[in-house]
């Protein structure tokens, strides 16, 4: 049996580590202060912020990971290491939909940390304005979720917008059952986003039959009636609870065990290629016949993955169609750009969304 080590030896051990640990992420401060310095030498004025980079820097720790700390938490304490580093540079500011406590608030922290000034903005349509107009760095948006498929009112913004993708953050989405009440009884309307609402129909229906379920603009916002009303009880975040002082009254009440969102962060930036990238274009056929044939055919002649592939109404025609399709790979790779140029031909229209780094946890 190995030796017991003294408490008061482990706890002094602990400090000289914290103390190490502190000297370590202070020098890497300086270098951040350093690498400001540089590229405001260079004439760069824009964000200072570089997804592609920081997925590679995020993937080699994890790769170099021997634990026992699991790999998403080293990613985290990474995240905002790196986080505080940026906002010594240059903070940013991000565009979330709000209010405060929404999964989309909790997708920016995910993607970016504490350190940056998270901007609550109440609906899709208004998260590219801001970031169009220059009001915020970078907006992030909900784009699919595993269970109720894709968001679009984001889909369709594209259309029209010139914001390119920048990055994605996967989000496992629990819903949670939250009000000033203690019991089930005790509920009379329960609020939530239509999203939320249709993730946890099967448990609704199962243990609140007969009560009234009415669709707001966020989750944040049903967590907020709910506070402010007795009887009235919402579908939100753990996060949302803490935000305005709710009970939880039911974990976990989604009706799919692995609901998971997808969230995507839009800005001006192109991100350079990683070797675990994404990308996301826009096609648009017209309406003609083995029209979809002509889009798929260039992948599978290239040897190139789909990850994803939608239609939505192009509004530009009776029965025309445009489709957003996800393909492995970045733009700049051989194969992906073949693959563009072929279909290109072959299409009305064309556009690159964006090619980006995976999301990394």
């Amino acid at each position: 049996m190995a030796d017991i080590i003294p408490l008061s030896e482990l706890r002094q051990k602990i400090d000289a580590l914290d103390q190490q640990i502190l000297q370590l992420i202070n020098q890497r401060a300086h270098c951040a202060l350093e690498v400001a310095r540089t590229k405001q030498a260079e004439g760069e004025t824009g964000s200072f912020y570089r997804p592609d980079r920081e997925a590679q820097v995020l993937r080699r720790i994890k790769d170099l990971n021997p634990g026992p700390l699991g790999d998403e938490a080293v990613v985290r304490l990474f995240r905002e290491v790196m986080s505080a580093c940026l906002a010594l540079e240059k903070p940013l500011e991000i565009a979330f939909l709000g209010p405060e406590g929404t999964f989309t608030q909790q997708a920016a922290i995910k993607h970016f940390g504490h350190a940056v000034h998270n901007v609550p903005v109440p609906t899709i349509p208004e998260i590219f304005k801001a970031v169009e107009t220059g009001n915020c760095q970078f907006g992030v948006v909900p784009v699919e979720n595993s269970t109720e498929g894709v968001v679009a009112h984001t889909l369709d913004r594209f259309m029209t917008s010139p914001l390119h993708i920048c990055g994605e953050v996967e989000i496992r989405i629990h819903q949670n059952l939250l009000g000033k009440m203690e019991t089930l009884g005790e509920i009379a309307e329960v609020f939530s986003h239509q999203q939320s609402l249709a993730q946890c129909r099967h448990w609704l229906d199962r243990h609140l039959p007969g009560i009234p379920c009415t669709a707001v603009s966020s989750n944040a916002e049903a967590a907020r009636l709910a506070s402010q009303g007795t009887g009235r009880a919402a579908i939100a975040s753990s996060m949302a609870a803490e935000r305005y002082e709710l009970n939880i009254v039911e974990k976990h009440i989604e009706d799919e065990a692995d609901n998971t969102t997808r969230f995507i962060v839009i800005g001006e930036q192109k991100p350079a290629a990683t070797g675990f990238d994404k990308t996301s274009i826009l096609v648009s056929t017209g309406n003609q016949a083995g029209a979809l044939h002509k889009i798929l055919g260039p992948f599978a002649e290239h040897g190139i993955s789909m990850a994803h592939i939608e239609s939505r109404p192009s509004r530009q025609g009776l029965w025309e169609y445009v489709f957003f399709i996800d393909i492995e790979g970045h733009c700049d790779d051989i194969n992906v750009a073949s693959a563009l140029r072929a279909l290109q031909d072959n299409v009305k229209r064309l556009r690159i969304l964006g090619s980006y780094p995976k999301a990394v946890i």
